[in-house]
């Protein structure tokens, strides 16, 4: 195995996968750390773990079991993906899972930090994270219930995070042909961890060409694109894919301005859906058993959604608590997921990444084989072995219509052959 990636959540994986897979990688995406080897020919092998919102020294643990996992795997070079909106909280995880890989790996290479995927809009320019043309925290990251997004400034905002210095690459040093040469020369002026700029797709393929030989780089799945044509000379094939027909289903637990618009969208086309409220899971006036019913009861393409507003998820967290509000959602769309599968289900679509841990999880999927793209940083996978193909998407990524948009591919529509 070629590359090893520790990934700090499901829909994060999948997003790294497609940047691979369609560079001509063969990856497999783990649910979890796997018990034995990994199958043969494959040249990336991504670990989904579910380390995002965890506490700082289980993140750390877990990141390093699966650092050793893949150690143990031959891998050349280890990546840590996080999100494109470097989804954290003053206290970690990002900076603590760093340096613990760090210190593991024994590595004196300067370590990239950029989340950058302008695909998407997520650009880094003098180390501060923007999305579109706003910076981060103008967006609706500010308000997101578990790791709210206050300060643009990546270095500062890593420097909390982190026990060593953070230093910086700027654009027009990257883009004079002095990437490798800036990037160790801040670690040898004692700033090891370096956020980088990037506002372009060739940024990204530039620094990942700088990193070759390094250790451990970081960043979002951007960071990945030019890891393909160093690390095989399969560049460009594609992964095929047959899609699967059968019933549908969306499960959304992501409270994003992108989702609540993609909700809005299939609403407005008349398409059935149930909104979940938090009081009802509480009573136990809405059960997973309940929403099957429903779900079973509908034409089309249903939605079941917990998704909602900044001040009613506030409001939420403030009544019931942060953890038990957040356990409650994930517990109901595991087992409604679980429940719609034994219902026939086999082509299911999740919004939200806390969302699509719980339904990985509860449907006890351990290899995602990844299919083609369905929207920037969102691909559809299938499970290996298994009639059942899935979608897991970021609460920020896709357009308007992504619901049906990823119900279509899943089946094979519009895949080219």
């Amino acid at each position: 195995m070629k590359l090893g990636a520790i990934c700090d959540d499901f829909t994060g994986t999948s997003d790294l996968g497609l940047t691979l897979a369609e560079g001509g990688m063969r990856v497999i995406q783990f649910v979890g750390i796997p018990d034995g080897p990994a199958p043969a020919g494959v040249d990336g092998g991504l670990i989904s773990l579910k380390s995002r919102s965890a506490p700082v020294d289980r993140a750390v643990a877990q990141s390093l079991a699966a650092w050793r996992w893949l150690r143990d795997q031959g891998c050349e070079q280890i990546l840590f993906k996080y999100c494109s909106t470097f989804d954290s909280t003053p206290e970690g995880n990002i900076g603590p899972v760093i340096d613990a890989l760090i210190e593991a790996t024994g590595t004196r290479d300067p370590v990239i930090v950029c989340p950058a995927f302008p695909a998407t809009g997520r650009t880094v320019y003098q180390g501060h994270l923007f999305v579109g043309d706003r910076l981060l925290s103008e967006t609706g990251m500010r308000d997101h219930p578990i790791t709210p997004m206050t300060d643009p400034d990546l270095r500062r905002w890593l420097g909390r995070q982190t026990r060593r210095p953070v230093g910086h690459l700027p654009l027009a040093r990257l883009r004079a042909g002095q990437a490798r040469e800036g990037l160790l020369a801040e670690a040898a002026a004692g700033r090891q961890i370096v956020v980088c700029d990037a506002v372009e797709d060739e940024d990204l393929r530039i620094l990942g060409r700088a990193a070759a030989g390094f250790a451990l780089i970081t960043g979002g799945s951007g960071i990945a694109l030019a890891l393909p044509e160093r690390l095989t000379d399969r560049t460009g094939q594609r992964p095929v894919w047959a899609g699967l027909a059968g019933p549908a289903a969306v499960l959304s637990g992501s409270c994003s301005e992108a989702t609540r618009r993609q909700i809005a969208t299939h609403v407005a086309s008349g398409g059935p859906a149930r909104k979940i409220a938090m009081a009802d899971l509480i009573s136990g006036h809405e059960t997973p058993e309940t929403a099957l019913a429903w779900v079973l009861a509908q034409t089309g393409l249903p939605v079941v959604y917990s998704s909602d507003d900044p001040a009613a998820v506030r409001e939420n967290q403030q009544r019931y608590g942060v953890e038990k509000a957040a356990a409650v959602i994930e517990d109901f769309f595991g087992r409604l997921a679980r429940l719609l599968v034994g219902a026939g289900v086999t082509r299911l679509i999740s919004a939200g990444g806390e969302t699509s841990g719980a339904v990985i999880g509860a449907l006890e999927a351990r290899e995602l084989e990844i299919g083609p793209m369905i929207a920037p940083g969102v691909p559809a996978l299938r499970l290996r072995g298994r009639d059942l193909v899935i979608a897991l998407k970021s609460g920020n990524f896709g357009g308007p219509d992504f619901f049906a948009e990823a119900a279509a591919v899943l089946q094979g529509a519009g895949v080219p052959a």
